[in-house]
Parts: C-alpha cells; sequence; structure tokens
C-alpha cells in the first residue's frame, strides 16, 4: 500500500509543482486523504522534489550545460547565473528565518484551500490585462527583473500560494514575457528546491530507514517522469495560452476542500 501511495503522491508532484496551482498545498492535502504516514511524510516529500527538479535540469540541459560552458569568456552568460542566484536570495533569508513559524501555523488543508482561492481570484484578475513585454529572452533580462521575481516568490513560503505563480506573475510585472517568465521561474527552482530539499533532507538524516528505500525510490522516479512532461507542456502552453484557466481551476479546487473539511 505504501509504494501506491508513493506513485501518487509522486504524480501530484510532478504534475503540481512547475504550474500555478501550488504544489504543497496539493500535497498537503492529498497526503491527508490518502494517509500517508505522518513520520514518514517529510522525508518522502524530499526525494519526490528532488525528482521534479531533475526533470527541469534534464530538459533544460542543453541550454543549461552551454551557459555553464560559456561563463568563463561570457559575460551574458554569467549575468544570468548571478541573475538567478539573486532572485534566489529573498526566499531563501525569509525561509531560514521563518520555516518553523509557518510549518506550525500554516500547513494545513484549510489554510491552503484559502489561499488557494486567493491565488485564483489574483491570477484571473492579472490576465485580464493587456501584457505588453519588454524582455523576451531569458538572457537580456536585466538585475531589477530579477530582484521582483525573487521577492514575488517569497509569497510561495505560504503553503497553497505557488512558488510557479508566483515567479512567473513576478516576473511577467516587471516586464518579461510570459514564456521568458516561466522559463526564468523553472531556473529559479533550481536553486530553490536543491537547497530547501538538501537543507531537509540533513535534519532528516537520522529518520532515513532502509526499509523506505523502495517507496521513495518509487516516488523520486514518478516525480521525475510526471514533472518532464508537464514541462514539456506547459512550456507549449504558455507560448499560445494564458494561465486564467489555472486561475478557476484553483478556485474550484479550493472550494471542493473547503467542502469536504466541513
Amino acid at each position: 500500500m505504501l509504494v501506491w501511495k508513493a506513485i501518487i503522491l509522486g504524480i501530484v508532484e510532478g504534475v503540481t509543482e512547475f504550474l500555478p496551482v501550488s504544489s504543497t498545498g496539493h500535497l498537503i492535502v492529498a497526503s491527508a486523504w490518502i494517509d500517508y504516514p505522518e513520520a514518514q511524510r517529510a522525508t518522502f516529500e524530499i526525494f519526490i522534489q528532488l525528482g521534479a527538479i531533475l526533470a527541469v535540469v534534464w530538459h533544460y540541459r542543453d541550454h543549461l550545460l552551454g551557459v555553464l560552458r560559456r561563463a568563463p569568456d561570457d559575460s551574458v552568460a554569467r549575468a544570468l547565473i548571478g541573475k538567478v542566484l539573486f532572485a534566489f536570495l529573498p526566499a531563501a533569508a525569509a525561509g531560514f528565518l521563518f520555516h518553523h513559524a509557518i510549518e506550525e501555523h500554516l500547513f494545513s488543508p484549510r489554510v491552503v484551500a484559502a489561499t488557494l482561492i486567493a491565488g485564483g481570484i489574483v491570477i484571473i484578475a492579472l490576465e485580464r490585462r493587456v501584457w505588453q513585454p519588454r524582455v523576451t529572452e531569458i538572457e537580456r533580462s536585466g538585475w531589477a527583473d530579477a530582484g521582483w521575481v525573487g521577492l514575488a516568490q517569497v509569497l510561495s513560503l505560504i503553503p497553497g500560494m505557488s512558488r510557479a505563480a508566483a515567479t512567473i506573475f513576478g516576473g511577467m510585472l516587471a516586464g518579461l514575457s510570459r514564456p521568458t517568465a516561466t522559463q526564468f521561474s523553472f531556473y529559479l527552482s533550481i536553486p530553490t528546491l536543491a537547497a530547501a530539499s538538501l537543507y531537509s533532507l540533513f535534519k532528516a538524516r537520522h529518520e532515513l530507514i532502509g526499509a523506505d528505500v523502495l517507496s521513495l525510490a518509487v516516488g523520486f522516479v514518478v516525480s521525475f517522469i510526471s514533472a518532464w512532461i508537464v514541462v514539456r507542456l506547459f512550456i507549449g502552453f504558455v507560448q499560445r495560452h494564458t494561465l486564467s484557466g489555472f486561475g478557476y481551476y484553483r478556485i474550484l479546487f479550493g472550494l471542493l476542500v473547503l467542502a469536504l473539511l466541513r
């Protein structure tokens, strides 16, 4: 049964991590519904998050490797790396300072439902405006653009808000096109999720036991595969569509959660 639960949560993580719907919120709700063991939940979520990160690295491997190879001699490549790391800092600092308080007070299905609905309303409202982007290539983004995306990412520390939604719309409000903001969001997810996962893994290192290996491995692989598929599809989607549909989905899902909590 634990392996089947691992498959379900691996799919939930992979499908939702890079969409503007909140993977943390979906995992909190899904874990409660399928009754994944509380003692093993935190460690398991670390591994499925690592699988999702690997999916982004794998999808963008050619461009990422190209940037790393060019960095010693190319100021544009060095600047892109610097901007992604610069955008990473605000959420890293806020997470370090407030992580325990957020986990203690905000990690509940009721909070997730409220933030899903609120975030959905904001997405619908923002997508009704006419966007006139000034940056259509990620390497032409500026330091100020990166700073705004980084500040927006702080909102994602609240369960249900969605890191993807915060960073994509933070980038769009800063002047990036929707596809460029999405790519920046994906790149920013690499240091953000890797740092959070490795820090959590270090804290949970004494809780790892051999009996969990199978469920951890299954969750990791399922998360990687599902995230890789979603990233490929989502990149094509944002080229042609707005994100309003995700706003309506968030509202409906949030209302469903509230209804089931009664």
